[in-house]
């Protein structure tokens, strides 16, 4: 009798109330550990989670040269458990791999919406097939429904170094892209996701400059400046600058809002315009030696050499004070128009005045100009 009210006890903590039969923690099912790499594109977040089994089996086994097409087959197989008729492999080990972005991507040139996806692949000897499922929650693949494929993408598998636990890493990284790559053995299965980093930047200086940040002239000058750098949006670039010289308790009239107006204009060929407005950037009252100085250089560095000469000389009378950044930049100004003895001449000036530890600097600048 004892024995029955045991059973009894035990049968109904089995099969009692939810709260009862949650399941307890218990170590990655294989001992297949859980990972997470992510990877920014700009703006852009990429998280790929997944269960990294190793090529050494569960028993100890070694399974080096027996991993593609063997313990993962080339192709799509048989299902003996869920709903999927035939399943691709689950890019891993467990539940789905999955993988996470943050603003809209394109996938080897395709266009893959934000979101999360459960990450599958059809492996093959020279092609790889990766999907993208909108179900991220199933256990592996074995409920895989090719209807909620948001998308495929055929990608070349390649020979890698040695990789003993299934790795997903991001082999390359630029400004507007990343190539991921999953490794696993001797192979490597590289996708490329690209974002349109600028677009995005855009979107969100334009909210900002809504809210406030909008209220300081400042953040009008770098929201221009970021679209000279990427040279895109100039028109809308055009109306910033206005708004960072006139608008209501905003705007203000100075060298930095006027020559960075300038500088739009000139980008959108407005030369005659755009020259104006420099000349009155330039005789601002705000217009420091530095910022004359600093608008040279720029000239000089677009090719812009009679310009520069101009500025470097017009520094030169409103700062005869300055016997050394001045004579410097006179002494860059004549040796980009050529002018070699004029330009030693002002670079032996401006050693004499130079800051101390420098002057063997610029000494070296005149005797390379001598030499040639």
């Amino acid at each position: 009798m004892g024995k029955f009210k045991y059973l009894l006890v035990l049968t109904t903590i089995i099969t009692g109330n939810s709260v009862l039969s949650q399941s307890i923690s218990l170590p990655p099912s294989g001992d297949n550990q859980k990972c997470r790499v992510t990877q920014w594109i700009g703006p852009v977040s990429i998280s790929i989670t997944y269960n990294s089994p190793d090529v050494t089996g569960p028993n100890g086994e070694d399974r080096k040269g027996k991993i593609w097409g063997g313990v993962v087959p080339f192709g799509m197989t048989d299902n003996n458990f869920g709903s999927a008729r035939k399943m691709p492999w689950r890019a891993g080990a467990n539940e789905n791999t999955t993988i996470s972005i943050s603003h809209d991507v394109k996938i080897e040139g395709k266009m893959l919406l934000a979101g999360t996806y459960g990450f599958h692949v059809i492996p093959g000897k020279e092609k790889c097939t990766l999907i993208f499922s909108k179900n991220s929650n199933a256990w592996g693949s074995y409920f895989y429904n090719e209807e909620d494929d948001a998308l495929r993408v055929d990608v070349i598998p390649v020979t890698a170094p040695f990789t003993e636990w299934l790795t997903f890493e991001f082999i390359e990284r630029k400004p507007t892209y990343t190539i991921a790559a999953l490794r696993w053995e001797e192979l490597q299965i590289p996708f490329k996701i690209e974002a349109d980093v600028s677009k995005i930047y855009l979107t969100k200086i334009r909210e900002d400059l809504q809210n406030a940040p909008g209220f300081d002239w400042q953040n009008w000058v770098a929201a221009v400046n970021f679209c000279l750098s990427n040279n895109i949006n100039l028109e809308e670039a055009l109306m910033w600058s206005d708004y960072a010289i006139n608008a209501p308790f905003v705007g203000e009239r100075n060298f930095t809002t006027l020559s960075i107006r300038a500088n739009v204009l000139y980008f959108l060929g407005k030369d005659q315009e755009a020259d104006l407005l420099i000349e009155k950037a330039l005789n601002e009252p705000t217009a420091t030696m530095k910022n004359v100085h600093m608008y040279g250089l720029q000239l000089i560095e677009e090719g812009k050499t009679d310009k520069a000469m101009e500025v470097f000389k017009l520094n030169r009378e409103k700062y005869p004070e300055d016997n050394f950044t001045t004579l410097v930049d006179l002494a860059k100004g004549f040796d980009a128009l050529g002018k070699t003895k004029k330009a030693i001449k002002n670079y032996q000036l401006a050693a004499q005045n130079a800051p101390e530890g420098q002057e063997d600097y610029y000494l070296s600048l005149a005797k390379n100009l001598m030499e040639k």
